[in-house]
């Protein structure tokens, strides 16, 4: 910082001494004053820096509008008002067209099961009937995996975008923010509440019998 001219060191000695006594009660103007005393005394740093602050403010600039490219790209708006809400909206049919499908299906059973004394040509034609009923409800699953293929494609896009979007930015995995466990994930992991595995996950039959094989005898003598 450059020092300070006799001009405005003797400006600042002024202001200092009007405000002695005042014991902290300063005004806006008071403030001001002494911001152009000190002002003054910075003009030839504020000179020599002008070229390096200018070059670092331009970096940012241009930081912050490739950012906002960046963003535009990864197109924000659609997957909130769009691809999300629709994925949603199919999982959500999923859902309601199995349910109807699960019911028809029990339905029918059911009443086949409880056909009373019924001639042989008065059965065969409710069994008919109701079976007609099930093979027209398991036509959901033709239903369900056309859906089921649009939610696969918006999350395959939206992962697309997001992994380009982070790829480009240069961010690390490490450098991830802490993963913050709620109370519910805390709950499943204690109690291992992780649902229907995928094929080759999870604990086996296999598994299980060779857990239960040292057990056996304990268990023959228990129920025995």
């Amino acid at each position: 910082m450059g020092a300070l001219e006799k001009k405005d060191l003797a400006q600042l000695i002024t202001f200092l001494e009007q405000n002695r006594d005042r014991q902290g009660d300063v005004t806006l103007n008071d403030v001001i004053d002494l911001a152009e005393v000190m002002t003054g005394s910075m003009r030839e740093f504020l000179h020599a820096v002008q070229p390096t602050i200018t070059a670092e403010l331009t970096a940012i600039a241009d930081e912050i509008s490739r950012l906002k490219v960046e963003i535009v790209n990864l197109r924000p708006n659609d997957m909130k008002n769009n691809q999300i809400p629709e994925a949603g909206r199919e999982l959500d049919a999923i859902v309601e067209s199995t349910e109807s499908a699960t019911h028809t299906i029990m339905e029918a059973a059911e009443t086949i099961m409880a056909a009373g004394d019924m001639d042989h040509d008065a059965y065969q034609g409710l069994v008919n009937d109701k079976m007609i009923e099930i093979f027209e409800a398991c036509a959901f699953q033709d239903i369900t995996g056309q859906r089921i293929s649009k939610v696969v494609n918006a999350l395959n896009a939206i992962d697309s975008r997001v992994s380009a979007f982070v790829e480009r930015l240069r961010i690390a995995e490490s450098d991830d923010a802490p993963l913050e466990e709620t109370d519910e994930e805390r709950r499943r992991r204690d109690l291992i509440l992780h649902g229907p595995q995928h094929a080759g996950e999870g604990v086996s039959q296999a598994d299980v019998d060779s857990m239960l094989s040292d057990a056996q005898d304990e268990i023959d003598r228990l129920f025995g």
